[in-house]
């Protein structure tokens, strides 16, 4: 399975992109096929892996280079122990505002340990994975990074992994590491706010709704919004049976919740 199908087109059209920061004439890969790997225990006996592209470092530490030519291809492997407040983010593309006032509205470690309390979940992966918000250069994300991010995947025993992307082009990067991850034997689950770009990249699994770049698991302290988002995207990991995308139905529930005043 080709993680991308058109690898020397993309790179034909990359060359000669402007580089604009908008986006604007990037040429986003569209995938016709997807890998699949079904899951081989239930959501109680495994080990979840995260991942995110918020570009969240620990304070003291490298934060990720947002100039680099192409982009940070690196990741930064995160304890779960390590606190909110000890977070930094090297954001682009989106408003880190919510990030900051609630990591879970993106990094989403405080509802899984939640689920992990209540066997929901066997456990959330001692180490989550952050990458850069904005690595433009696809070929070297499936060549290099997403590899590198799999091959760690593996070694920590992970039997599942969310993805959770932060901007519009995070959705392309991450869509894509999930197709190698995937590829590479281990399910995956991406959470998309953006399902034009992730459609066209073609992950294996994907729950999508109407939400904002910055807080892609959910509305920033509103924690019922982020267990609705988290809890049908986690369940579908085992219930989908191909490759596909399915909304999810946070926004009605909320909406409802809302108009009773019980948000």
């Amino acid at each position: 399975m080709e993680i991308i199908e058109k690898r020397d087109e993309f790179a034909r059209k990359f060359s000669g992109w402007s580089g604009d920061e908008s986006l604007k004439g990037y040429p986003f890969i569209e995938n016709r096929y997807a890998p699949f790997t079904p899951v081989r225990r239930a959501l109680p006996m495994l080990n979840l892996g995260l991942v995110s592209s918020a570009g969240a470092y620990i304070a003291g530490t490298e934060p990720f280079d947002l100039d680099a030519k192409g982009g940070d291809r690196s990741y930064r492997e995160m304890p779960v122990e390590v606190d909110a407040e000890d977070y930094e983010f090297s954001a682009k593309g989106y408003d880190e505002k919510s990030v900051r006032d609630d990591r879970n509205a993106q990094i989403p470690v405080d509802r899984l340990l939640e689920y992990e309390d209540n066997a929901v979940i066997g456990r959330l992966n001692h180490a989550f994975w952050s990458i850069s918000p904005y690595i433009p250069d696809a070929v070297a994300v499936a060549e290099d990074l997403a590899p590198k991010l799999s091959e760690r995947l593996h070694r920590y025993e992970v039997q599942a992994a969310l993805l959770i992307p932060a901007s519009r082009l995070c959705h392309h990067t991450m869509s894509i590491i999930a197709r190698r991850i995937e590829a590479d034997g281990i399910p995956t689950m991406l959470i998309s706010v953006d399902r034009a770009v992730s459609d066209k990249v073609r992950p294996p699994r994907t729950a999508y709704y109407r939400g904002e770049f910055g807080s892609v698991a959910g509305v920033p302290e509103w924690n019922q919004f982020q267990l609705r988002v988290l809890d049908e995207a986690l369940r579908w990991i085992e219930s989908f049976d191909q490759p596909t995308s399915r909304k999810l139905v946070v926004e009605l529930e909320s909406a409802v919740e809302a108009s009773r005043g019980e948000r």
